[in-house]
């Protein structure tokens, strides 16, 4: 049996633009990509802290080192500047391996999306 599980966590991140004009997709800085074992092009499913919005679309690359997180395209509706978000991805596993994983979740500080420590 194979069970979905949550695999990464980004709790916390402060969106930091929404462009309505642009093909779909969150951009996230590279460095909080890699800190949450997360993958260009991944699905993710993101909550709205601020307004309760509940939504999937996938990751492309942010600058490096630039705190962005940016809704693009429809995305960009259910959220605004400023609002605090959860971005999360899931795997799916074989059951037992399931009963030990830990995911890998980072913490942001809620405003400049550093990595609380």
């Amino acid at each position: 049996m194979q069970v979905e599980i949550l695999k990464s966590k980004i709790h916390r991140a402060t969106v930091t633009d929404a462009n309505l004009n642009y093909e779909g997709s969150i951009t996230i800085d590279e460095d909080l990509i890699d800190a949450a074992n997360m993958f260009i092009h991944e699905k993710v499913a993101i909550v709205n802290n601020n307004n309760g919005e509940r939504f999937e679309t996938y990751i492309i690359r942010g600058e490096r080192g630039s705190g962005i997180v940016c809704l693009n395209g429809a995305a960009a509706r259910k959220v605004q500047k400023g609002d605090i978000i959860i971005i999360m991805s899931y795997a799916t596993i074989p059951f037992e391996e399931a009963k030990s994983f830990t995911p890998t979740v980072i913490n942001l500080d809620g405003k400049t999306n550093q990595i609380k420590k």
